[in-house]
């Protein structure tokens, strides 16, 4: 579901700047941080302040609409909280994002939770590395 279609089924209140904020999220290829986000969203509604972006965000996050992530640069950034479950990779030298499953290591997941004694409910990966040239 898209977060603008989550927004709307929320009990939270349907502002114009809030749907601006969801529609700028959901047309995301990447994870933006909240002064992209920002940036983006002022194209659309040059009436958005920065702290109206950073407010969204936290509610949203709050409320289960957007996922926070951080890849090791400081920045927190944000994608759709029920999209299906990815790693990440990150690349050291350009900072590009590349989403991926791999059944293998889900599957090594599981295993080591159960021998372990656990029941894995979710897990977060991010992968750090350098181009091989």
């Amino acid at each position: 579901m898209s977060i603008l279609k989550r927004l709307e089924a929320s009990d939270l209140r349907k502002t114009g700047q809030r749907r601006v904020i969801a529609r700028v999220l959901d047309t995301a290829h990447d994870h933006p941080d909240v002064e992209e986000l920002f940036a983006r969203a002022v194209k659309e509604d040059a009436g958005i302040s920065l702290a109206t972006v950073y407010r969204t965000v936290k509610l949203f996050e709050e409320s289960g609409i957007l996922e926070r992530v951080e890849f090791g640069d400081g920045r927190a950034r944000y994608e759709a909280a029920d999209r299906e479950h990815h790693d990440h990779l990150i690349d050291l030298e350009t900072g590009e994002v590349i989403e991926f499953v791999d059944p293998e290591i889900e599957a090594l997941q599981e295993k080591i939770a159960q021998r372990l004694g656990y029941r894995l409910k979710g897990h977060r990966m991010e992968l750090f590395g350098e181009k091989i040239e």
